[in-house]
């Protein structure tokens, strides 16, 4: 028998942000037994370390890699916008966010993602048989809804989730390659361009159009409220702050 078939899988619901009244702003969090997420770190650790012996992660991203993290994040995109400011060069910084990122990632296509990426075999064989055929419903004070079919996602406050998801969107960098600063922890994107030289501005705009092409060809969207520019340095014609 399967071990992902006789393992139960709960999760409790916590919110992200907002009012607790509206449903869209919850996000299911696994909970697993510790036998489980042994299991899942053995695996996790196996898939990790094939991705670093061939440095398959792309440089630009931050989240859930060894010897990176926010912090790094942080410090190199701030290097690099100093230096820029330093050089009286004018950049245009794009925040971008992807909506309910870890729910939305399409199963199948993250499966395509590892086989390509040569993870394959018994590993590849026990992580889908993980994220596949799932059923899930909702208990609140007692009342419990009808069981509906997991279609897409990865756990979050999962072992391995996290790894899938920098998997799924590691090919991001596709769309990124002609911009001068490209920061990433995990969907939490910072695109950046000097402007003040001619065709700034339309090389900036044609990264987001791919961008925008690439969420839609992989079942994916932004969440255009937490999404902003900044602009920086004196030549900028869009501030005189910095």
């Amino acid at each position: 028998m399967e071990l992902n078939s006789i393992i139960r899988q709960d999760y409790r619901y916590g919110i992200k942000k907002g009012s607790k009244a509206k449903p869209g702003n919850y996000r299911p969090v696994s909970l697993t037994s510790i036998c489980y997420k042994v299991i899942k770190k053995i695996i996790r650790d196996k898939i990790v370390g094939h991705l670093k012996g061939n440095n398959l992660i792309l440089k630009a991203q931050h989240g859930f890699v060894s010897n990176r993290s926010c912090t790094t994040n942080l410090l190199e995109y701030l290097e690099e916008v100093t230096r820029g400011i330093d050089e009286r060069r004018a950049l245009d910084v794009i925040y971008l966010d992807f909506a309910k990122a870890f729910d939305k990632v399409p199963v199948a296509r993250l499966i395509k993602k590892l086989e390509s990426f040569g993870v394959e075999g018994e590993v590849l064989r026990w992580v889908k048989g993980w994220l596949t055929d799932k059923k899930q419903r909702v208990l609140v004070d007692g009342a419990k809804s009808s069981w509906k079919e997991v279609l897409s996602g990865v756990p979050q406050g999962s072992v391995l989730g996290p790894v899938l998801f920098v998997i799924f969107i590691n090919d991001l960098e596709d769309a990124v390659t002609a911009t001068q600063i490209v920061k990433m922890f995990a969907d939490d994107t910072k695109v950046g361009q000097d402007v003040s030289e001619p065709g700034g501005c339309e090389e900036l705009q044609s990264t987001l159009n791919k961008l925008w092409k690439w969420v839609i060809d992989w079942g994916m969207a932004f969440n255009v409220e937490k999404c902003h520019v900044m602009h920086f340095g004196r030549q900028n014609s869009k501030t005189n702050t910095l």
